[in-house]
């Protein structure tokens, strides 16, 4: 089944919902994540993408949760439908809390920081502390306390004995303006009679079904669906043209080794140049 995002209306706040096993799955082997990092990682990807469906024509949000537990720093990257992230320390094991996977402790304690790229704007950075390491409540505490907007989100990563990803995805509920008290609190009741995200991945519910079990009782206007993916920014020639912007002593220093090489942390990719690559940088100087 195809990682979907899923954006509606009803009666007076949005919803988003989306599956993201695959992409998921995806980043997990990438960065050879263990059943808890995998589970961090995931809810994390799944919430920049959230987060970056509430912006407009497709502008750049940054997720970063920066905890003082194991695994380090989650830093992820969502612009559109598209989304790349790594762990610090992805082969990180904690024993498991009431049966579950520990991902609050494996996060610790700190902050949660998010940069939204805007366009014709500078960058807008906000942060507040960690509110578990949960990241879905996390994030949630940070729309409130730093951009002043109540949300609701949650999200969710199953991972099976093997370490494979079998669910992952999560949903995210605004009220807009105007919005009824009857609505929030019917939203309420339902979120609470409602499985977890994974136990209804699991059962093979698409995000827009997700969006209507949420919804029951009200009025559900659906916008769009959309496909999304894990997906780089990085390339060579991206790589090449930031080689290029280094002085001309440092492109120099280099320029003496036989292979330079470059690695990206968010898809784990390490390219290597050429020596007659780099020499051509410093003669177009």
């Amino acid at each position: 089944m195809q990682d979907i995002l899923t954006k509606a209306t009803a009666e007076g706040v949005r919803i988003y919902a989306l599956r993201t096993t695959n992409l998921v799955s995806e980043a997990a082997k990438q960065h050879g994540c263990s059943h808890l990092a995998a589970a961090a990682l995931g809810r994390t990807l799944s919430g920049a993408l959230l987060l970056a469906a509430t912006m407009k024509d497709n502008e750049r949000i940054s997720l970063r949760i920066k905890g003082d537990g194991p695994l380090g720093e989650i830093v992820t990257d969502a612009e559109g439908t598209n989304v790349r992230g790594y762990v610090e320390n992805p082969d990180v094991f904690l024993p498991l809390k009431n049966g579950k996977l520990d991902v609050g402790g494996a996060v610790g304690a700190g902050n949660i920081i998010v940069t939204r790229y805007l366009q014709n704007s500078e960058p807008f950075t906000g942060y507040c502390e960690l509110s578990d390491g949960e990241i879905a409540s996390d994030i949630t505490k940070y729309l409130y306390e730093s951009e002043q907007t109540p949300s609701g989100v949650a999200l969710g990563v199953l991972v099976d004995k093997e370490g494979n990803v079998t669910a992952a995805g999560g949903y995210f509920i605004q009220a807009m303006p105007g919005c009824a008290e009857e609505t929030l609190e019917k939203l309420e009741n339902n979120i609470n009679l409602t499985p977890y995200v994974t136990q209804l991945l699991e059962l093979g519910y698409t995000p827009e079904k997700m969006i209507e079990i949420l919804c029951r009782g009200l009025d559900v206007d659906i916008k769009e669906s959309v496909p999304v993916q894990l997906k780089c920014r990085c390339s060579r020639e991206r790589i090449l043209t930031a080689l290029a912007g280094l002085d001309r002593q440092a492109l120099s220093e280099i320029s003496e080794d036989q292979v330079t090489e470059a690695h990206c942390q968010f898809c784990n990719t390490t390219y290597k140049f050429t020596q007659d690559e780099i020499k051509s940088l410093l003669n177009k100087e």
